[in-house]
């Protein structure tokens, strides 16, 4: 039985361009088809693998044994160790020559429904390559990027950090990832580096009387971060001190923490919406009486202006704090229609950029001619219905599709239409980060504005249908409260 040799020539930077001979981990584990179940089943416990290859005397590939394998064909089949691993192998296995790209055997596993792939080199094998390695491709770099942002000791070294979270962004929506998984992705990593700027911030300050909680608000705070994105954050506390003694401790480091976020590449929010700016550094009684005068006396504008507060999560500190006063918001805001008759009459003003006589209303302003905003023409549709039907029936997510998958699964919304609904805001959302991928790789500023244009045929055609979805939620949401 021949044992794995260890395999040093492994690519540094793979994708899923990378020929499969860059990506295999190390040589194949082989055994002859005679070779006795018992011996094959104790080399794959010794060696922690999942599965074993069968081959011949030339290395010509014959059949593989995977621990699914084992489950059904030896241990609930009864069968005897004695017997050879050939009586219970599956055959046939599916091979690709070393050249083949990553990309092309990702495909192939998804077409067949399998997890294994045999590498084979004019009849004999070289590798194998799990549904895992190519998964691995998608995230070779993350834990790595992940450490060194928890090792990092200066905010300068988080400002490299933050610079590779946006390069790996980039390399992973170049291999395919989905608009979900990438935003996801992005704020995840976002939150980590944020969090490693407010410990450098809050280092040595003597709060220990004081419980708080740095909040991330919309889109951070609904993990829908693209790579054009600012600060939007704020604080909430809790102490027997009084509120304006303790927001006077508290600024200082806040404005600090802003000016460092600055400095990692997340520019200072134009409207002031930061922790650092004493409108939002508040404690939780002072949080509840802004959100009470927002649900139940604000104006129509006044609401327009406070909707992405309405997207806030704990990021750092106390959570149980941002958490306490978020459940206090969904239960007052989901008892007041008059609040949430005004959220929906705000969102139904914007409408998606759907002509008669053509496909897309584009922007006659001078400077962004010929384009649509995908963001507040777009993605911003779904994002405030989803958000109204989120507090009305006080749905604990923030992030648009998973409010809209739980209204579904609670069947508050037909499910059906929930499901096109998300697969419509997530395909403008990949179309935000591609044009804004290529804006970046061109040096230009980062943008929502595109050019209908520049799509090909069936870009083009979604994209239409993702703004029907729209137009249908909206139609939804104005049935709903009668508008």
């Amino acid at each position: 039985m021949r044992k794995p040799e260890n395999i040093s020539n492994i690519v540094a930077e793979q994708t899923m361009a990378s020929p499969l001979s860059a990506i295999v981990r190390r040589a194949p584990v082989t055994c002859l088809p005679d070779t006795p179940l018992r011996a094959a089943l104790a080399t794959m416990h010794q060696l922690n693998i999942g599965s074993m290859i069968v081959a011949d005397g030339e290395l010509a590939p014959m059949g593989i044994l995977t621990l699914r394998d084992v489950l059904d064909r030896v241990a609930l089949a009864a069968c005897g160790l004695e017997r050879p691993i050939a009586d219970v192998m599956t055959r046939n296995v599916f091979s690709m020559p070393p050249q083949t790209p990553a990309y092309a055997a990702a495909a192939a596993m998804v077409r067949r429904g399998i997890r294994h792939i045999m590498v084979v080199d004019g009849g004999r094998l070289t590798g194998l390559i799990t549904e895992k390695d190519i998964f691995n491709l998608q995230r070779n770099d993350i834990p790595q990027l992940a450490r060194a942002i928890r090792d990092a000791t200066s905010v300068d070294g988080l400002a490299q950090s933050s610079a590779d979270v946006r390069q790996l962004a980039h390399a992973m929506l170049a291999q395919g990832m989905g608009a979900a998984q990438l935003t996801y992705l992005i704020a995840s990593l976002n939150d980590l580096l944020t969090q490693r700027v407010i410990e450098f911030g809050m280092a040595g300050a003597d709060l220990n009387e004081i419980r708080w909680c740095w909040i991330a608000l919309g889109s951070e705070g609904r993990f829908e971060q693209t790579f054009s994105t600012d600060q939007d954050n704020g604080i909430v506390f809790v102490s027997a001190l009084d509120a304006a003694a303790v927001r006077a401790r508290l600024l200082p480091l806040a404005q600090r923490i802003n000016e460092d976020l600055a400095r990692c590449g997340f520019p200072l929010c134009s409207g002031e919406i930061m922790a650092g700016n004493p409108r939002w550094c508040l404690s939780g009684q002072e949080w509840r009486a802004r959100f009470a005068d927002w649900i139940d006396r604000g104006d129509p504008q006044a609401l327009m202006h406070a909707t992405i507060f309405f997207d806030l999560r704990p990021l750092h500190g106390d959570t149980a704090v941002a958490d306490e006063l978020r459940a206090w918001i969904l239960a007052h805001a989901s008892g007041n229609p008059r609040f949430l008759h005004q959220m929906a009459a705000n969102a139904l003003r914007n409408r998606p950029p759907l002509g008669i006589l053509r496909d897309f209303v584009t922007s006659g302003d001078a400077a962004h001619s010929g384009t649509v905003d995908l963001k507040l023409s777009g993605a911003t549709l779904f994002t405030d219905a989803a958000r109204i039907y989120g507090l009305a029936n006080a749905a604990a997510p923030t992030n648009t599709g998973a409010r809209l998958h739980e209204l579904g699964v609670r069947e508050i919304l037909p499910p059906r239409e929930v499901k096109a609904w998300i697969d419509a805001f997530q395909f403008i959302q990949l179309l935000r980060l591609r044009h804004q991928h290529v804006q970046n790789m061109a040096g230009l500023a980062m943008d929502n504005r595109l050019d209908p244009a520049d799509l090909n045929q069936l870009e083009h055609r979604v994209l239409k249908e993702a703004f029907l979805q729209a137009r249908q939620l909206q139609d939804r949401l104005a049935l709903d409260y009668r508008l």
